[in-house]
């Protein structure tokens, strides 16, 4: 749609909210005023207006974390933003994923569940240790006693697997994963850089293919 129908603010703002493509996770609220539209348009990535410092920001343009835009899509009314990016590191200047990680309220029992669901639980141990919580033990001991746990679990998947145990190798597994993801959230490494990686080396990966075809 033309920039032109949507409808800005008296102060020449739209709110966008930002949206994780992978995981459709809401990453954070924002604004943009048209130059700022404009500009993330342009270059592929997230540039908002700050109200704080009545500037415009490239997100990423200190920290690193930068957002690229997969889509921008309008509401019905045209006053607001969808803007659904690949981010790289986190999304929140306090370090987490998302900005919206502070519970006001809980109905219905939440459904599925999710790696990134996990680790914010993990990183929440972190922060505010959890007195009996296995994970804020782990964090309490640091870096070396993880390293220990995911060698151990490694070796225990091994184990499993060479015993062709499929049962007991997925349980095995499930715990090497969880001491991994303890030792990301203990390095600050988000679920979203490794799955860059992997991205990354799917495409590799593909060529290679090509290649061998060729």
């Amino acid at each position: 749609m033309d920039i032109d129908t949507l409808k800005f603010d008296e102060q020449g703002l739209i709110p966008a909210i930002v949206v994780d493509e992978d995981t459709g996770a809401v990453l954070t609220l924002a604004y943009m005023n048209r130059e700022s539209l404009e500009i993330s348009m342009k270059e592929g990535r997230t540039c908002f207006w700050s109200r704080s410092r009545g500037e415009l920001w490239r997100k990423g343009e200190t920290s690193g974390n930068v957002q690229r835009i997969v889509r921008i899509t309008a509401d019905c009314d045209g006053d607001a933003l969808c803007v659904f990016v690949r981010k790289t590191g986190p999304a929140c200047h306090l370090g987490t994923d998302s900005c919206f990680t502070r519970p006001v309220f809980e109905g219905l029992e939440p459904e599925g569940f999710s790696l990134e669901k996990l680790m914010e639980l993990i990183k929440g141990r972190k922060t505010e240790k959890k007195e009996g919580s296995y994970t804020s033990y782990l964090f309490e001991k640091g870096l070396d006693k993880i390293l220990k746990k995911v060698g151990e679990e490694s070796t225990e998947v091994i184990i499993a697997a060479k015993a062709e145990d499929k049962r007991e190798t997925v349980y095995e597994i499930a715990d090497l994963v969880y001491h991994v993801l303890v030792l990301m959230a203990q390095l600050g490494i988000p679920i979203g850089d490794v799955r860059e990686e992997l991205k990354s080396r799917h495409i590799i990966d593909k060529k290679v293919k090509q290649e061998k075809m060729t």
